[in-house]
């Protein structure tokens, strides 16, 4: 049991590297009736450190990711909505030494699909296009709702996974201030998690939430381009297996750099790099990823 709980603080570092996503601009006035589409790759990899009395050492991960996401605005109530789907693709690749023997895992196949719905409730009216023209942020405050369901790969005769056969809800508030060019974003969260009743054949798997917030200072220019800084720190979602609690608490910063391009009046590129450490552990994650987006609709 101590070795299994292990390898789930195994999964779970690894796992975070993306689920704690960095996401500037998320609660920016969007015109309606607009639809988005974003194909993206992520490429993230991390040496995970544990407690010296647990039997597992000399972890580490290596994970390709790639992700095709739709997005629409419109209004709800007078203001800008949004509502986004995201389809996650991966290939994983893990080793460890695991009470004296070296353990390997090796998958692919989709992670959990993520729904989410974003609303601004102050400073962002639904505007049409040609209503957008004259809009300047000041103060702008939101909330979104991104639930996962359990639909990606899953093997109850294995530990680690890319789907987690349970259901996941996260909450979460969204303020931006403006000054001219620079904008400062704030967003706090936290992620619950139904229990997983069919862990490692037939076990009953339970996580407490995660709570989360995430900062990002950006920088707009005249031609389109924007920059944003971005950090997230997370903390929480300790496990239990079958009511045994396991040396899982999470309490983690990361930080990372973001430069949206556009290409053209419905294109763009963005890239993005993040590091992350862990204050318990002192284990690392790393990601470098670049996303396309196409938009059409709305009149634009």
């Amino acid at each position: 049991m101590r070795a299994v709980l292990a390898m789930l603080a195994f999964m779970f570092v690894a796992a975070s590297a993306q689920a704690q996503d960095l996401e500037p601009r998320s609660y920016t006035n969007t015109p309606v009736g607009l639809n988005f589409l974003i194909a993206g790759y992520a490429y993230s990899e991390g040496n995970i450190a544990f407690d010296p009395s647990l039997p597992v050492a000399d972890a580490q991960f290596y994970q390709n990711t790639e992700i095709l996401a739709y997005a629409r605005s419109f209004g709800v109530w007078g203001n800008s909505a949004k509502f986004d789907v995201i389809v996650p693709y991966s290939s994983f690749s893990g080793h460890a030494l695991v009470g004296g023997q070296m353990k390997f895992r090796e998958m692919s196949g989709f992670n959990d699909p993520l729904f989410r719905f974003s609303v601004n409730f102050y400073g962002a009216p639904a505007l049409t296009v040609k209503e957008f023209a004259n809009y300047r942020q000041d103060l702008l405050v939101g909330a979104s709702l991104q639930v996962s369901a359990p639909l990606g790969q899953y093997d109850n005769t294995k530990l680690l996974n890319l789907g987690n056969n349970r259901w996941s809800f996260k909450p979460q508030l969204g303020i931006s201030k403006a000054w001219g060019s620079w904008t400062l974003e704030v967003a706090p969260g936290a992620t619950f998690y139904t229990d997983n009743d069919d862990f490692n054949r037939g076990g009953t798997f339970e996580q407490k939430p995660v709570y989360s917030v995430q900062t990002h200072l950006v920088r707009g220019f005249q031609s389109g381009i924007w920059m944003a800084l971005d950090a997230t720190y997370f903390s929480g979602g300790r496990t239990t297996v079958n009511g045994v609690r396991g040396d899982t608490l999470q309490s983690n910063t990361r930080g990372g750099l973001t430069v949206a391009l556009p290409v053209d009046r419905s294109n763009s590129v963005k890239l993005y790099v993040a590091g992350g450490t862990s204050s318990r552990t002192g284990s690392t994650t790393n990601v470098l990823g670049i996303a396309w987006q196409y938009r059409w609709g709305g009149g634009y």
